[in-house]
């Protein structure tokens, strides 16, 4: 009986997992990605999972053997650490969304600060911290610490930063008025309502903001291969918008 039992599931498994896929996301992604997971799954059918954190964790996960199918980054550093360690599908990698660098605070705070070359955040700071993503790890903490010092402002704040797992957690410091500025992406500004945009970073400022997507090799379901191409569906770029993405 028991080996039967056995027998059963070993031949349901391969099925189960061929309708299912698992996606590695940056954390900024998750009202967006989440609305066009719906979407698929109401158009194509099929169970698509999302996993969201910072995409270094995501990457170094991978690299380590996680189940993942899928992998968006929201730099093409992690992404090519992956692509280094033998571990994606040739051919598979594209630019999937782009996306602005901006300096939050809180919704009722009445800073205002200029994102010029120069620009001193001491004065708006107070005696609070700098809330953005690890300056050296995650991509919104590295974006940031490049805007920084191309405006000349790094080595003032850089003492006074409140760093965070992903971006998505220096944007609670802010929202929860824990830290009266923050630097995030605009996407994620625009799905917290606690917080408000005080200037967006100039584009030359910081490297390109894009969202690489690449398939992993130990993936071999239809609906991982069917969901990857439905990202760049014209239904899901207008979700993607809907929620401040930009094409890359």
């Amino acid at each position: 009986m028991r080996l039967a039992t056995l027998l059963f599931a070993l031949v349901l498994a391969p099925a189960a997992h061929a309708d299912s896929a698992m996606v590695f996301a940056a954390a900024s992604l998750k009202e967006a990605l989440d609305a066009v997971v719906q979407s698929f799954a109401s158009e194509r059918g099929g169970q698509v999972e999302v996993s969201y954190a910072a995409s270094s964790v995501l990457a170094r996960q991978i690299t380590r053997g996680a189940p993942a199918d899928i992998f968006i980054s929201a730099d093409t550093h992690w992404i090519e650490f992956v692509e280094k360690a033998g571990v994606v599908a040739q051919g598979s990698r594209r630019n999937l969304l782009a996306n602005d660098l901006v300096l939050v605070a809180p919704a009722n705070s009445k800073v205002d600060v200029k994102l010029n070359f120069g620009v001193d955040l001491a004065p708006a700071l107070g005696k609070g911290r700098l809330a953005m993503g690890e300056p050296d790890s995650v991509p919104a903490g590295m974006y940031g610490k490049s805007a920084l010092k191309a405006l000349g402002a790094w080595n003032a704040v850089e003492k006074r930063v409140a760093s965070g797992e992903n971006v998505r957690a220096a944007l609670a410091l802010v929202a929860r008025g824990e830290a009266p500025l923050g630097i995030v992406y605009r996407t994620d500004a625009l799905a917290e309502k606690r917080v408000r945009i005080v200037d967006t970073f100039p584009s030359a400022s910081h490297p390109p903001i894009v969202y690489p997507v690449v398939i992993l090799k130990r993936s071999s379901t239809p609906i991982a291969t069917a969901f990857a191409g439905y990202l760049s569906t014209p239904d899901a770029r207008a979700i993607f918008e809907r929620y401040g993405f930009r094409l890359p």
